[in-house]
């Protein structure tokens, strides 16, 4: 390779670095404002002050306040979502695979209860990125379930969107409970109903 043809390759990948850099730590610094004062306390004024980044380079990458949000609100999905697939793809068979995925679901649930206020969470979900997100990780659930009628693991006198539903809506307690023990006790009920009838 030519220097020539080094050189715009270095320049792509640093700028593109860089972008990376400034775009992670303004949705950091976003985070960090509504979960230390709110919702309304996230302008770009704020931002950049938390971050040492211009005004003038934070409007070139989040048009407003909203813009910011909802990119964070992305990232965070996307990065559950990968999260739970990664469980998925570690365990052993269907049964295995779902329950890895109920109490990773779960635990997120729970762990993200303090973090999304009535306001905060009426905002983020108007987001599309929210029906997407639940449509996958229905799927995804729909799938093992599926997997598991097929191989005996798992009841099959039930439809499985039937029960993908009934998963979802048992583990959205779990936002509720006092602790990581209780989350565990919570899946484990809804792992019962799963199974195939005597």
């Amino acid at each position: 390779m030519t220097y020539s043809a080094l050189v715009p390759k270095l320049w792509t990948d640093t700028i593109e670095a860089h972008r990376r850099a400034v775009i992670d730590a303004t949705l950091d610094a976003a985070a960090a404002l509504v979960a230390e004062h709110g919702l309304l306390s996230v302008t770009m004024s704020r931002i950049a002050e938390q971050t040492g980044i211009g005004r003038a380079t934070l409007y070139k990458y989040f048009p407003d306040v909203e813009a910011l949000l909802l990119a964070w609100h992305d990232r965070q999905i996307t990065g559950h979502l990968e999260h739970l697939a990664g469980v998925r793809d570690q365990a052993g068979d269907p049964y295995q695979r779902l329950e890895a995925v109920l109490n990773a679901y779960a635990l997120i649930s729970h762990d993200s209860d303090g973090q999304h206020n009535t306001e905060l969470a009426a905002f983020l979900h108007r987001d599309e990125q929210v029906t997407r997100a639940q449509h996958q990780l229905r799927d995804m659930i729909r799938d093992l379930l599926t997997e598991g009628a097929a191989t005996g693991h798992l009841r099959d006198d039930v439809a499985p969107d039937e029960l993908a539903s009934y998963c979802l809506h048992a583990l959205t307690a779990a936002s509720t409970l006092p602790s990581k023990a209780a989350v565990h006790r919570l899946v484990t009920v809804t792992l019962a109903g799963l199974r195939p009838p005597l």
